[in-house]
């Protein structure tokens, strides 16, 4: 496939078509994965950290956002996806602002938190990188970014085990979906350096397993930002 086939514009204009199906199949819990085992493994790493506030970073149609003001975190959600962050402000429970990562990064917003939660959020290759970059300018003196993702070992499939491209996929989604997002497939090495390299301190590698299979429904990195 072409560069222009896997880019970071084409991730937005895909969640761009898809985001009415994304709210339906978060809101009616049709995502097995995310109602065995992710979902409750994100809130987990977050409360871990016992943070004032939040920033979900990528937040979709808004579910962590008001899982975590329901327990009384002050938390945000942005998203570069305007049909998400529409769906997130008409159901409510939480603040939300659509707003790209770079924007964000500017400081402009007055964004200061005590953690920055990805979850499955971090899709892209330069977008990714730049969040690494100035996530620390986002977060108060020992704050914490949080990352859940796809574990890369049961993510590659029959591919190489190598950084790279991938195309995207809604196998096991509705009909409703269409046109998927190509995505940036990392190493779990690759993902360990992007932490390292720009100065983050790692605590915690989580692997949490799915009930049924007891294989890692994903990968979740907790750490600390250059002091």
């Amino acid at each position: 496939m072409s560069a222009k086939v896997f880019s970071e514009a084409r991730i937005l204009e895909s969640w761009g078509r898809n985001a009415a199906a994304w709210t339906v199949a978060v809101r009616d819990r049709k995502i097995d994965s995310r109602v065995q085992v992710t979902d409750r493994a994100i809130v987990e790493a977050i409360l871990s950290r016992r943070p004032g506030s939040v920033l979900d970073l990528g937040c979709g149609e808004g579910w962590l956002v008001r899982e975590l003001a329901a327990r009384n975190i002050e938390a945000l959600g942005v998203d570069a996806v305007p049909g998400l962050i529409a769906d997130a402000m008409a159901a409510g429970g939480g603040g939300f602002l659509q707003v790209s990562y770079e924007d964000l990064a500017t400081g402009k917003h007055g964004v200061l938190v005590d953690v920055i939660a990805c979850n499955f959020s971090l899709l892209g290759k330069e977008s990714v990188e730049d969040v690494f970059r100035t996530a620390p300018l986002l977060l108060n003196p020992h704050g914490s970014l949080i990352v859940q993702t796809l574990h890369p070992v049961f993510a590659c499939g029959d591919l190489p085990y190598q950084d790279g491209w991938r195309a995207g996929s809604w196998a096991g989604f509705s009909a409703d979906f269409t046109d998927p997002a190509p995505w940036y497939f990392r190493t779990l090495d690759s993902w360990v350096e992007l932490f390292v390299n720009n100065g983050f301190r790692l605590l915690e590698v989580r692997e949490p397993l799915h009930p049924h299979t007891q294989t890692p429904a994903s990968v979740i990195f907790i750490a600390e930002p250059p002091a």
